[in-house]
């Protein structure tokens, strides 16, 4: 792969890391409710997970999603379930999480990172930097680089939103801006759906 076309690379794997998706209102969120250090195991999970998701489908996951569709309605509904699971549980928080203090806690490095395989944007960033940025001529180098560059501007770029949350953290300690911002999170997070179920 050659200087320019990492860049390139690089520049599309921080906008689709950093712009609006399911992980980054649950980091928003979990800044807000948990404080940043608390968050670091979630934005840990999420650069390990989708790695892992990157590197199974340039290495053949991806051409088996292509031959079985329903595998991939499958991975859809089941991925919509579960982020409209987590959509409910941000909106029904109703306390900053402090310390070990109460029911609600973050999400840890495993849940995280297993989230990026039913996570749908993950998947079409996924499909879709495999399918530009991989070269036939040298398949096993290129699948290891989009990974890599993924790897190097995905903790940075979330790390950006549970920081944000944070500075939120102060103006949200009232309990009815608190209720209200977490139902909004959660609807927010719900709405990632629409353009990847259709």
């Amino acid at each position: 792969m050659s200087p320019d076309v990492f860049l390139a690379l690089l520049v599309f794997s921080f906008v689709a890391s950093v712009t609006p998706g399911p992980n980054n209102f649950m980091l928003l969120a979990s800044g807000v409710n948990f404080g940043f250090r608390r968050t670091i195991p979630h934005m840990l999970g999420i650069a390990g997970g989708f790695a892992s998701l990157l590197l199974a489908v340039g290495f053949g996951l991806g051409a088996v999603l292509t031959a079985f569709p329903a595998l991939h309605t499958i991975l859809k509904i089941a991925g919509g379930a579960y982020l409209l699971y987590l959509a409910w549980r941000i909106a029904m928080s109703r306390a900053l999480g402090q310390g070990g203090e109460g029911n609600a806690q973050p999400m840890t490095f495993l849940q995280a990172a297993a989230f990026q395989w039913v996570n749908p944007k993950a998947w079409v960033m996924a499909l879709t930097a495999m399918a530009v940025y991989t070269d036939p001529a040298a398949p096993f180098a290129t699948v290891l680089l989009v990974a890599l560059a993924f790897v190097i501007v995905n903790f940075p770029s979330v790390s950006v939103w549970a920081g944000f949350g944070v500075v939120l953290r102060g103006f949200l300690a009232d309990p009815v801006r608190l209720k209200w911002f977490n139902i909004a999170m959660g609807l927010a997070l719900a709405a990632t759906l629409w353009p990847m179920m259709r």
